[in-house]
């Protein structure tokens, strides 16, 4: 393997040729802080689907820069069948520990007749309570879609709801899915909206809800955002019926600035949104609770079809680690990282499937490689 020790790279012989850096990667050394004694200790899940390979490319950019982070990875998969109680609790347990993690998809399970209903992401989040799930969409400049310019925050209620896996069959062939909604876990997450809002400058709050159908659970829902709207008078606050919200996403999106919702709509428009500024490859996003922060992609996708083909796009879960890096302190570190990433992206020149380009996930990573070594 490639080993960094302070600014020298050495490549051992043997090593693939999709794991050897660039000359360029050489120079790259990051502040103080670039000091094995200062490193910090953050709880890595590979997940499923590409989330292996999105992951090596994350390492192989913190190693190149000397970035002061330690992974302690966890292997939990549904699918694969590691998410056995210990195995989760040891996951669980690094993540309060360290307060931080970073995450790739973990896959469930289609259908689930009999056994466990609850998928294990839902399960690691009930467990650490990771209630608030925000994804900002945000145009990049050098990529063209039919909606520009666009910079939306979605922030999303995933501890209850649709969600619940409170499932069952009444009679043969009936089943009863419960939709849970409390008034509680509502106004915790139009507090979290409206206080992100205020701290980030942002101007209009929109609950996203239908409550004109589900009166009492999504009523409950929108009756929660608007006495929490009370509170803070300098910021714009709406409500959107959820099918005229995807009508509108499409057609004007600029209108949006903060978005609340439920989980199961938040789901849905997560992705929604992402398309419209590329793909899933390109949204960043993570997960809160009063304890710790999960980074993530913003759309949750395991893209199976790109597994073991080094394509997949590394965007989303390279611009999470470097909001990952904010959130740790370490603010150079990420800012370096964050324009590196964007100016790839920007430049168009490397541009993985997705992008309409013919990149590798490797050749990608190296660009940004390359460019932090510019920015440097």
């Amino acid at each position: 393997m490639a080993l960094r020790i302070g600014n020298m790279l050495r490549i051992s012989k043997g090593v693939p040729k999709n794991l050897i850096l660039t000359q360029a990667t050489r120079s790259i050394q990051v502040g103080a802080n670039a000091h094995l004694d200062q490193k910090v200790n953050v709880t890595m899940i590979p997940g499923d689907g590409v989330g292996p390979e999105l992951m090596s490319a994350v390492k192989t950019v913190f190693k190149a820069a000397a970035f002061p982070v330690k992974f302690e990875e966890f292997w939990l998969s549904e699918i694969q069948d590691h998410n056995s109680e210990d195995v989760m609790q040891e996951a669980s347990d690094s993540i309060l520990k360290n307060n931080v993690a970073l995450t790739g998809d973990i896959s469930s399970r289609l259908s689930a007749m009999h056994g466990e209903l609850a998928s294990t992401k839902f399960l690691l989040r009930q467990k650490l309570d990771l209630f608030a799930n925000v994804v900002r969409v945000k145009s990049f400049d050098g990529y063209q879609t039919r909606h520009n310019n666009l910079d939306l925050v979605i922030i999303r209620e995933q501890t209850e709801g649709e969600y619940s896996s409170l499932e069952h069959e009444s009679v043969p062939g009936v089943v009863e899915s419960l939709k849970i909604v409390t008034r509680k876990k509502s106004k915790r997450i139009a507090k979290f909206a409206f206080d992100y809002a205020t701290k980030h400058g942002r101007k209009c709050v929109t609950a996203v809800h239908k409550a004109n159908i589900m009166k009492l659970g999504d009523g409950m829902f929108l009756e929660s955002c608007q006495e929490v709207a009370k509170l803070y008078p300098k910021i714009k606050f709406e409500s959107l019926i959820v099918d005229n919200t995807c009508m509108q996403l499409v057609s004007k999106p600029h209108q949006f600035d903060v978005m609340v919702t439920p989980n199961l709509y938040g789901n849905i428009i997560d992705n929604l949104a992402a398309g419209l500024v590329g793909g899933a490859g390109l949204v960043p996003g993570e997960s809160y609770s009063k304890e710790c922060v999960m980074f993530e992609t913003g759309a949750r996708h395991p893209f199976a079809q790109a597994v073991g083909r080094n394509i997949a796009n590394p965007t989303a879960m390279l611009l999470a680690s470097a909001n990952m890096l904010h959130h740790l302190h370490f603010v150079k570190e990420g800012d370096l990282l964050s324009k590196a990433v964007t100016k790839v992206v920007n430049d168009g020149k490397t541009r993985t499937a997705d992008l309409g380009g013919y990149a590798t996930t490797t050749q990608f990573t190296h660009a940004v490689i390359d460019e932090m070594s510019r920015l440097q």
